[in-house]
């Protein structure tokens, strides 16, 4: 159940940002201030002063964050139709509104939406059809170009920009880079597909077309969850989405957002869209919340000044982050004037504070290496269960997904089960995306990634068994009836794919063929159309991966999900924008323990909150990460992010420091390089209580193994096999 917020239990700084009237309003909201509450409140509060529930826009990063916000609105509201109002992510409501706008963009109504696995796919097509891999020289690979690509977009940067910053081995490619980035885009356009940055670019295209009056009147009231999180396309829609002041009727519009979260920099997200907003919106007023209902004051201390810390301070204690043994030499550090004095402007400074006043002193643990650090965690893992903090409380975070791994190895070895966030996503499965190509060539025939991925799915079927069906079927012509022509027989296959052919055939046959309705009369629903096309997967599924039986559980689970939709195209949309987490498969059996550890980037833990936070690897060269210490964004961003780690604590955090690296990890030799406590952490050490980890057997250490003779081993051995 979802709280239901009222004025009344709002703090004096949350009630003023939940009844502001008469400017845009800007709400800078701490971590752990109450920010979901706050906005739901001012939500509620529009709606039962008379507005429109349908004219009201909520923007998130996450479907499930819009859905908890509509859930509290609709627990707490009179009004029964609070409920229906428009919530949801930049991409899901882009689409919303391209298929009802789309065809003054030039779109038709049944565009197929390309998830990032296949948009690097089509990418891979025309650095092919270009010929570009088949160079003797080495070429930058397909996920290579795609991202280039995406932060090209999503920047609004020029590709030699891009290139020069972020990707400058590949700067010599530049040309043939617009090339590809050319056959690409026609690519997209002949069949009919989207991809995630094409739904903000036509939907901010859209706002300055003829077509940019009606979008801006269909919404009185516009809010934004984490603005911190926005790029320039998603800034420039919502100035684009608001009616000016001069204007009659002027939208109201209300941002939320902490500029000290602003952490998604390499997705290009920029805080500098956060800063300007009362440029971007004349008369615009701010409220900070910084009541913080989280963490302990001190905890919050650490995090305070971790946060307000010169960033000058920082570089001039720049050293090399590790350096070899017996190795003196120091790296280039950065000129201290070429980074800002702080990681935000004064006017957007903030003091988090607490009515907890009292609680455990933050811990910073100090270990001989790696494995100290690990053996360390998981014993105050174990102590913390002993107090009282249930595992699945508790969350171990670190920089990257990789720092975490001694620390798996020896959670297993004591039993302590875990899920660890990242890896693989639901629809990068590949049994997964069969079934949803099968369903996309329903919706758009013209979709040539779903035919390329679903013709090879039978036996016998290879590229020139492929390139001669595209011809017969008319695919690349965009023939409309492609599916029609393979359902009434056209395209020979080879013999050991003809059973294979003709279930499909069948299956196909039976499922609708028109994407703008999920069912035909006397059809099959969305979930019934995934349940005929099953008996195809099960007959492919067997030879084409281990464990079938796992992966047609999935396929049932789809299907299960699918029953809430009543249109196909939405269902295969939303399932794009908004996947499910991970598969029965990635996430492992089941475990009897209800009770696990949570391991988790910090990226992945933003919003997250634990009764015990134990961080890894707060030494330099990982936070920050050494590849960020060269550029005053990317410094500024890694304080940022060790901000977030730490308020991610309710009750307890420990800061954990390896001095030692081994250069084999998992090896028996002894080289190593040398650590050093954060940057950012060195000047806040006196809030600390420091300890000196586990440091191993010392080098004259006897270990007495209790020996036994071979023949009591053996004997041992039999006897047990009769008593």
């Amino acid at each position: 159940m979802f709280a239901s917020p009222t004025l009344e239990e709002l703090n004096p700084e949350q009630h003023l940002a939940a009844v502001h009237t008469g400017s845009p309003l800007l709400i800078v909201a701490g971590a752990g201030t109450g920010k979901t509450k706050t906005l739901a409140a001012r939500v509620i509060r529009l709606i039962d002063e008379g507005a429109d529930p349908n004219r009201i826009l909520l923007l998130t990063f996450t479907r499930r964050s819009a859905s908890e916000m509509i859930g509290r609105v609709t627990a707490a509201s009179t009004n029964r139709s609070a409920s229906k109002v428009w919530g949801g992510t930049f991409h899901s409501t882009a689409n919303r509104l391209l298929r009802n706008f789309g065809q003054s963009a030039g779109l038709t109504a049944g565009f197929t939406v390309l998830d990032q696995a296949d948009s690097t796919d089509l990418m891979g097509m025309a650095r092919t059809e270009e010929g570009f891999g088949e160079r003797s020289k080495r070429f930058p690979r397909k996920e290579t170009i795609a991202g280039i690509y995406s932060r090209m977009v999503n920047s609004q940067a020029k590709l030699s920009d891009v290139l020069d910053k972020d990707y400058p081995w590949v700067a010599d490619h530049q040309d043939d880079l617009k090339t590809i980035f050319t056959t690409y885009t026609a690519q997209k356009r002949k069949h009919q597909v989207l991809d995630y940055d094409d739904l903000l670019l036509f939907w901010r295209a859209l706002t300055v077309s003829p077509a940019g009056n009606s979008l801006r009147d269909l919404f009185d009231h516009i809010l934004i969850d984490e603005y911190q999180d926005t790029n320039p396309i998603q800034s420039d829609i919502i100035r684009g989405m608001c009616r000016g002041a001069d204007q009659p009727h002027p939208t109201d519009l209300c941002a939320v957002g902490d500029d000290a979260q602003a952490i998604y920099g390499f997705r290009s997200a920029t805080v500098a869209n956060m800063w300007a907003f009362a440029d971007h919106f004349a008369g615009a007023t701010i409220v900070a919340l910084e009541q913080n209902y989280r963490s302990t004051m001190p905890i919050l201390q650490v995090a305070n000044e971790v946060l307000n810390q010169p960033l000058t301070a920082a570089i001039n204690r720049a050293k090399p982050a590790k350096r070899r043994q017996g190795e003196d030499q120091p790296n280039p550090a950065v000129k201290a004037d070429t980074v800002a004095d702080s990681a935000m402007p004064a006017a957007f400074r903030k003091e988090l504070w607490s009515t907890k006043t009292t609680g455990l002193t933050p811990v910073l643990a100090v270990h001989h290496d790696e494995g100290a650090q690990s053996r360390s965690v998981a014993d105050s893992v174990l102590a913390a269960r002993e107090r009282g903090i249930d595992l699945r409380e508790q969350a171990v975070l670190f920089r990257a997904g990789h720092h975490s791994d001694g620390l798996e190895l020896e959670l297993a070895r004591r039993d302590i089960p875990f899920v660890k966030y990242g890896g693989l996503k639901y629809l990068e499965s590949a049994h997964v995306k069969d079934l949803l190509a099968l369903l996309r060539l329903l919706d758009n025939p013209a979709d040539t990634l779903a035919w390329h991925r679903v013709l090879p799915m039978m036996d016998g079927i290879g590229p020139a068994t492929i390139r001669r069906l595209v011809d017969e079927l008319g695919i690349d012509e965009q023939a409309p009836d492609s599916v029609s022509k393979f359902i009434d027989g056209t395209g020979k296959v080879p013999s050991a794919a003809r059973p294979q052919a003709d279930e499909l055939r069948q299956a196909l046959g039976e499922c609708p063929s028109s994407s703008s309705e999920g069912t035909t009369s006397g059809g099959l629903t969305v979930a019934e159309q995934i349940d005929r096309l099953k008996p195809f997967c099960q007959m492919v599924f067997a030879n084409r991966y281990d464990n079938a039986a796992a992966r047609l559980a999935d396929i049932d689970q789809l299907a299960a999900t699918a029953s809430a939709y009543n249109n196909r195209s939405r269902f295969l949309t939303e399932l794009t924008l908004d996947p499910p987490s991970k598969t029965s498969e990635q996430a492992g059996p089941p475990h009897l323990d209800d009770d696990w550890l949570t391991l988790s980037t910090i990226h992945s833990a933003k919003g997250g909150e634990w009764k015990a936070v134990h961080l890894l690897h707060a030494s330099d060269g990982n936070i920050p990460s050494d590849m960020a210490v060269g550029d005053k964004d990317g410094l500024a961003e890694e304080l940022r992010l060790l901000y977030v780690a730490l308020t991610r604590a309710k009750d307890e955090l420990t800061v954990n420091v390896p001095l030692r690296y081994h250069v084999n990890r998992f090896g028996t030799d002894d080289r190593h390089l040398y650590g050093q406590i954060s940057r950012f952490i060195e000047p806040v050490r006196h809030h600390f209580h420091e300890v000196s980890g586990d440091s191993g057997p010392s080098d004259d250490q006897i270990v007495d193994l209790n020996p036994v003779g071979l023949a009591d081993e053996v004997d041992t051995l039999l006897h047990s096999l009769w008593d």
